[in-house]
């Protein structure tokens, strides 16, 4: 089973391709969240689950490839019945996923903070916690619920317990609106939770530490840096559009060396230079 449950507790980021993913594993993180959210939007399309399951494994193998960091995954619905979930999980724990989430919404899917959800029945979730428990073989299965928005706490309660029973890993009560609530659930639910702390949705700021305090394994910030990152791109594409110049924009720029650092570049540079001079 994944090493990530035997951390007290773990503050993870959600990056969207490799080198969001490098700078979190210099930082000091002790895992990465895949974000459906961060990865669609990057590719230019809402997070309604319209990206495929190919898309989804590609991208974990391609920042599997540069880095061990341990990856969550988010699945979304799995991408299709019990069937589908079994292949999605196989699929993406092959590929390096460490852990894979998928939550109980109808397909098509909308973000866990927005209005106009729909669930499905608690035995098609449970079918699919079946089949993704029966897929991995080291991965961590995370159930999301999301239902507080839908039927309310109380329900998203039962849901829990039933995922637990069926053999989730770890559960994911998604869009809870205060401090309270996430209390009040892990008070209810004596399991590893893991809380979502995106922006501008259903849940005001909390610290990392407060979940901590509350006995939550995870909270991850599956957007942030996505946003952060867009943010900064289009100031800069208003400073050459308006300004014709970089210049006033620099400070806010990686340096060379900084990038350099990142993507290890001296490692193939050297190696490419010692390879030529073998003799």
């Amino acid at each position: 089973m994944s090493d990530l449950l035997k951390n007290k507790f773990n503050v993870v980021p959600g990056v969207y391709n490799p080198f969001s993913a490098l700078l979190a594993k210099r930082k000091g993180f002790n895992a990465v969240y895949l974000s459906g959210g961060g990865l669609t939007a990057s590719y230019g399309l809402p997070d309604l689950g319209v990206i495929t399951l190919t898309e989804l494994t590609d991208m974990v193998r391609k920042i599997h490839e540069i880095t061990d960091i341990p990856i969550i995954v988010d699945a979304d619905t799995g991408f299709g019945e019990t069937l589908n979930v079994y292949r999605t999980v196989k699929l993406l724990e092959e590929a390096g996923a460490s852990a894979v989430q998928i939550e109980d919404q109808i397909s098509p899917k909308r973000c866990g903070h927005l209005d106009g959800k729909e669930i499905v029945s608690k035995q098609n979730m449970v079918e699919k916690i079946r089949a993704a428990t029966r897929a991995r073989n080291n991965a961590l299965i995370i159930a999301r619920t999301d239902s507080r928005a839908v039927n309310g706490i109380e329900d998203a309660i039962n849901r829990a317990e039933l995922y637990i029973k069926e053999g989730a890993d770890v559960i994911f009560p998604e869009a809870l609106t205060d401090e309270s609530e996430f209390k009040y659930f892990s008070d209810k639910i004596d399991f590893p939770l893991l809380a979502n702390m995106t922006e501008f949705g259903k849940t005001p700021f909390i610290k990392a530490k407060t979940f901590e305090e509350f006995g939550y394994k995870f909270v991850i910030f599956p957007v942030t840096l996505f946003r952060a990152a867009a943010k900064a791109m289009d100031d800069a594409l208003d400073a050459i559009k308006n300004e014709g110049t970089q210049g006033n924009i620099i400070s806010n720029m990686m340096t060379r060396k900084e990038q350099y650092d990142v993507i290890n570049y001296d490692f193939y540079n050297n190696f490419d230079k010692n390879i030529m001079d073998k003799k």
